[in-house]
This record gives C-alpha cells, sequence and structure tokens, in this order.
C-alpha cells in the first residue's frame, strides 16, 4: 500500500485557520506557504465588513478541504507588522484586506467585502495554486496496484486518497473497482450506495456502477458453448443471445459480447425495452470513453440507428 504520508502529507490534520502574530508571522505564513498556499485576513474588531467577511472566508477555506490554510491577524493587535508589511509595498490603507501567500511570495489579494460566489472563487484559485498535494500521482499508484492484482492494497490507497479529499470521484470509483477485484461485491454495492450526491453521476462512479452490474452477470453467466450452440439453433431467441453476450463479456471476450449484442440490435433493437442497447451501454460504460472497443461499438451502433 501507498503510505499517504512523508511525500505526501495533508495539511488536513494541521490547524487550518489560527490567529498570526508578529511572532509567528514568518513561521505560520510565510514559510508555511512554502508548503500550502495561505491566505491572511486583516481584520479589526471594529470593522463592520469584517465581521461578515471574515466567517464567510473561514467557511470557504475549511470547504476547501486542506488545500490552503487562513491566517486571522488583527491589525490593533500587530500594528508594527502592519507597518512593516506597508513598508513593503502591501497596500493596507483599510480593511478588511485579505492577501493569498504562496511559495513564500504574495500571489493574490483583494480588500472590502466580497459576494460568496467570488469569496468562494477567490479561495478555489489560491488553492489551485498548491496542486493536489500528490493526491494525482497516488491515485496513479493505486491504478497501478489495481492493474497487477494488488486489489487490497489499492483499496487501502484509495481509501487514504479518501482520507485526504473525500470528493475525490477518481478515488471514490477506484475504491469501488478495488472491492469489485477483491469479489467483494457486497461492500461495492454499500460504497456505490452511499457515494455523496456530488460524486454518485461522475464518470469515474458510473464506470464503477456499470462493472458492479456486470459483476453481478457474471455470477449468473451459463457456459459459453451451451448458449452459442443454442443460438446456432434458434438464431431469433434473443434472450438466449443476451444470455451469451453476458458470458462472453464474463469470460473476458468483450469484444466478441459486443458483436452479439449489436447483432441482437439489428435483428430487434426494440426486444425487452431496448436490452441489446442498454446492455452495450453498461459495457461502453464499464471502459474508458478512449478504449478502441468503446469508440468502435458506439460507431457501428450510430450506423445502425440512423441507418
Amino acid at each position: 500500500m501507498l503510505e499517504l504520508g512523508a511525500e505526501n502529507t495533508s495539511p488536513a490534520d494541521a490547524d487550518l485557520i489560527k490567529d498570526v502574530g508578529e511572532a509567528t508571522f514568518m513561521q505560520d505564513v510565510v514559510e508555511a506557504s512554502r508548503e500550502t498556499p495561505v491566505i491572511v485576513d486583516f481584520w479589526a474588531p471594529w470593522c463592520g465588513p469584517c465581521k461578515t467577511l471574515g466567517p464567510m472566508l473561514e467557511a470557504a477555506v475549511t470547504a476547501a478541504g486542506g488545500r490552503v490554510k487562513m491566517a486571522k491577524i488583527d491589525v490593533d493587535q500587530n500594528q508594527r507588522l502592519v507597518q512593516m508589511l506597508a513598508q513593503q509595498g502591501l497596500p493596507m490603507q483599510s480593511i478588511p484586506t485579505v492577501v493569498a501567500f504562496h511559495n513564500g511570495q504574495i500571489a493574490d489579494m483583494f480588500q472590502g467585502a466580497l459576494p460568496q460566489s467570488e469569496l468562494t472563487a477567490f479561495v478555489d484559485r489560491v488553492a489551485a495554486l498548491g496542486g493536489d498535494g500528490g493526491l494525482s500521482e497516488a491515485i496513479e499508484a493505486a491504478e497501478a496496484m489495481l492493474a497487477e492484482g494488488a486489489a487490497s492494497d489499492a483499496a487501502q490507497t484509495f481509501a487514504a486518497i479518501l482520507g485526504e479529499d473525500a470528493s475525490n470521484a477518481a478515488a471514490y470509483g477506484g475504491l469501488i473497482r478495488a472491492h469489485l477485484a477483491l469479489n467483494d461485491l457486497e461492500n461495492a454495492q454499500q460504497f456505490l450506495d452511499g457515494a455523496p450526491a456530488e460524486l454518485a453521476e461522475t464518470p469515474e462512479v458510473e464506470a464503477a456502477r456499470a462493472q458492479l452490474e456486470l459483476a453481478r452477470q457474471a455470477a449468473d453467466a451459463g457456459p459459453v458453448a451451451e448458449l452459442r450452440s443454442a443460438v446456432e439453433a434458434n438464431p431469433d431467441d434473443m434472450q438466449t443471445r443476451l444470455d451469451l453476450a453476458q458470458a462472453l463479456h464474463a469470460a473476458g471476450d468483450v469484444s466478441d459480447a459486443i458483436d452479439e449484442l449489436l447483432e441482437m440490435f439489428r435483428r430487434d433493437r426494440e426486444w425487452n425495452d431496448g436490452a441489446a442497447k442498454a446492455q452495450l451501454f453498461t459495457i461502453f460504460d464499464a471502459l474508458k470513453p478512449e478504449d478502441p472497443l468503446v469508440l468502435s461499438g458506439r460507431r457501428r451502433l450510430s450506423s445502425m440507428i440512423f441507418a
């Protein structure tokens, strides 16, 4: 299993939002921004707009899931620090002033209040400066584990990624697929049923959903040879053709399964509420969009539909 520590340490476990003063400014803002972007909120207790902006900014930073930190500086309590920053060119004539630091430098800023939509966009923009903390590399590693048959390690790695970024669709779909590879259909179904609303219809989770459906079909698949003989004896038996296509897919012969379903569609596209087309889409969804079998299958299906 890939450990998401050391090089992939998430700031989620640290204090995302803290009060900072002159004594800790270098450590908690300048140096910290070399690891994770830091948004500094310069405020004062008497500042009306600050009272509105501050909580909104804190909520947006929290929602960023550790990709950005926030430092709150009371300008009344830290006048010397404010003067030093002003001497270095930071405009401090009015508050609220919000400044983003990245790699020890000022990266972005604004003054005055902003509507929630613009504030969220600002935080997202700043968070993007720090990348994803190595999560992309972790996902690639987990996918490699899955491809090499180390499904248990892959599942643990995908779960660790979700622990740092609960809205990561690639990791969520990967976790379901890892359980499928372990033949743990029950847990795969539970994760699928429990998918957060914002992830439930993402391509990654839809692909896992399709793979789970195909896995359930595989468990009930009949013998390919017998089904093929039955189809040859009665070519118009659509149910047997569908059973054959499912058995072929279960046996790993995806190309022949697609061929069989396309032949079904050619013979009777309306049979069983369009079952052939539905099964084709399930197979296509389970594969990568750029897979040659998907591209060819969709092209052949379209030619039949629009013939």
